[in-house]
């Protein structure tokens, strides 16, 4: 689902790591680099693993197993499920939002700004749930269970997330008082989902989640460029 960020350059910082490609993926690749044509292999005949080394050190030549045991756990934590969990629902609001403006909206590039929020964040719901289907969350008390964040929580207390009366503001809203209303709540919303994705990229674990946070961040901080342009 995520797309490749390559380009962008990586904080040194832990914080943020909006890194181009993770480093848990960079490893990856060293580690299943194989030479040519089979030409190096173990003494079993099995093919070796060539894991480059740092600047100054030489390469070392791996076993299957070895390289097995090399790679990093991205185990899924507390936050990456409480993120998940939460953006899917912070997404939702955002897709109710949106398809309230072919009706109402008076300005074309308002009703254009719709459209490509409900083509982004429309797949990126269906990638989050296939991400909870294969990471199922934490029964709710366990030790790994993400605090205050089960499926009971209250959705409202999400960053950005507009309240119910300004959803019914935002329904009863026509013509250019619904596109200066839509333009202050969806840039609120993109404002709080930064927040939510700059605490995946601190606290969690999982490379998937990373490379979604970091999707939620490149293409929703140029939304927000762009309606306050609009706006």
């Amino acid at each position: 689902m995520a797309k490749d960020l390559r380009g962008r350059e990586a904080s040194s910082a832990r914080p943020l790591r909006f890194a181009a490609v993770p480093a848990t993926a960079c490893l990856l690749l060293m580690l299943t680099a194989c030479q040519d044509d089979g030409a190096d292999r173990a003494d079993d005949g099995r093919a070796s693993i060539v894991a480059p080394g740092r600047p100054g050190e030489t390469s070392r030549t791996l076993t299957p197993e070895q390289a097995a045991a090399a790679k990093p756990d991205d185990s899924p934590n507390a936050a990456d499920h409480a993120y998940v969990q939460r953006m899917i629902e912070h997404h939702r609001q955002a897709l109710t939002m949106s398809a309230l403006a072919p009706e109402r909206a008076a300005a074309e590039p308002v009703k254009r700004l719709a459209e490509r929020i409900t083509a982004a964040q429309k797949p990126e719901i269906g990638a989050m749930q296939k991400w909870l289907n294969l990471h199922p969350a934490p029964a709710a008390g366990s030790a790994t269970a993400a605090p205050g964040h089960g499926h009971d929580h209250d959705h409202g207390s999400m960053p950005g997330m507009a309240t119910a009366q300004q959803l019914d503001e935002l329904a009863a809203a026509r013509g250019a008082d619904f596109d200066r209303l839509f333009l202050k709540l969806m840039t609120a919303h993109h404002e709080g989902a930064l927040t939510m994705a700059g605490e995946a990229l601190t606290g969690g674990n999982n490379v998937a989640v990373e490379e979604m946070a970091n999707e939620v961040v490149a293409t929703q901080s140029a939304e927000i460029h762009r309606m306050r342009t609009m706006g």
